[in-house]
């Protein structure tokens, strides 16, 4: 049997789709919720501190914010392809955080970006098979983008 865990952390980031035929193609942004999804066996050796985990959460919490939160936190996601919003953050210069991204940041899209960020990091101390299995992230309450490998 395989155990999976989930842990998660939120940013406040912003982005635009900047061909979308509503209103995303404005500039805005979202309370964005990226969550790990981890699968292995639980770890038997005993005495050590991740006894019966898969992998202790705070760990998991510290490959989140490194990867993914301290990257877009209060920042704006934009494609490297949109010229206009280029153009607008460019007017602010070093007064913000810009991120640039070789990809559409729609929620399908930075859920494959943030796996990809996280996945060299869930490694297994105790031989007990760690794999990040999915990122799912959560645009809003009710909208949910998840990547798989």
């Amino acid at each position: 049997m395989v155990t999976r865990i989930r842990r998660y952390v939120e940013t406040d980031t912003g982005h635009r789709v900047p061909n979308h035929k509503s209103k995303c193609r404005h500039m805005h942004g979202h309370r964005y919720r990226f969550e790990a999804e981890i699968e292995g066996d639980v770890v038997q050796k005993t005495g050590v501190s991740e006894e019966g985990m898969l992998m202790d959460f705070s760990d998991v919490s510290k490959i989140l914010m490194r990867e993914v939160h301290d990257v877009v936190d209060h920042a704006f996601v934009v494609y490297e392809g949109d010229e206009t919003a280029l153009k607008a953050l460019e007017v602010m210069g070093d007064e913000h955080r810009t991120v640039v991204v070789d990809f559409i940041p729609t929620a399908e899209n930075l859920a494959k970006w943030a796996f990809e960020q996280v996945e060299p990091h869930i490694v297994s101390a105790y031989g007990n098979k760690l794999k990040l299995v999915a990122m799912h992230v959560w645009e809003t309450p009710k909208s949910l983008a998840s990547w798989y490998k």
